[in-house]
């Protein structure tokens, strides 16, 4: 037997008003589709769970989002989806939503997705070349040993967070103290954003 969550309560009596009757439509036919649905909440708005994620809603100030977990396999060539996070694009009113019978065989369609534990396809994974080093930066790291091994020792990554900060300076002035900051750091061996790792 399915389970609710009175969190999904509290989010959908949150909800601007439009959103309300949205939510809670794709919230019962959820639990009329797939009996054995769960509710949760995950990254602040509610999800549906059947063995494994299934699907996700979530209002915003003037739009609603719903999805489904693996929609890639389920929805093909949606233009809306394009439009908004989920499956389905930005939902405002009833009559953006698909028809009660389809989206009831969406539901089962992802249930039955879940049943097979079939697995979405990875995404490619995007090779970017490593950064160029600009002039200044290279002519400073000649003069300063510790700065240049701290440098060499980063990765692609971490490079390229220190070229883009000098590279993004507007005045030349911000550049040099940039310039300067980031030797000092790479000289103590500390990526850009150390404070955050």
């Amino acid at each position: 037997m399915g389970k609710r969550d009175t969190r999904v309560d509290a989010y959908i009596g949150k909800a601007a008003e439009f959103a309300q009757p949205l939510l809670q439509h794709v919230r019962e036919l959820m639990h009329e589709a797939c009996p054995d649905v769960e509710e949760t909440i995950k990254w602040g708005m509610p999800f549906f769970q059947y063995r494994g994620p299934l699907a996700n809603m979530a209002a915003f100030k003037q739009h609603c989002a719903f999805g489904f977990w693996k929609g890639a396999l389920l929805i093909k060539d949606n233009p809306k989806a394009a439009e908004a996070m989920g499956s389905f694009g930005r939902l405002t009113k009833m009559a953006d939503m698909p028809a009660k019978k389809q989206l009831t065989a969406y539901i089962r369609a992802a249930m039955k997705l879940n049943e097979e534990d079939v697995k979405v396809p990875a995404r490619a994974k995007v090779r970017r070349s490593p950064p160029r080093t600009p002039a200044d930066l290279a002519a400073a790291l000649k003069k300063n040993a510790s700065a240049r091994a701290g440098y060499a020792a980063f990765s692609a990554t971490h490079k390229r967070e220190y070229v883009e900060w000098l590279t993004e300076a507007k005045t030349p002035a911000t550049r040099e103290r940039r310039l300067a900051a980031a030797l000092d750091l790479m000289a103590q061996g500390k990526s850009r954003h150390w404070k955050y790792a």
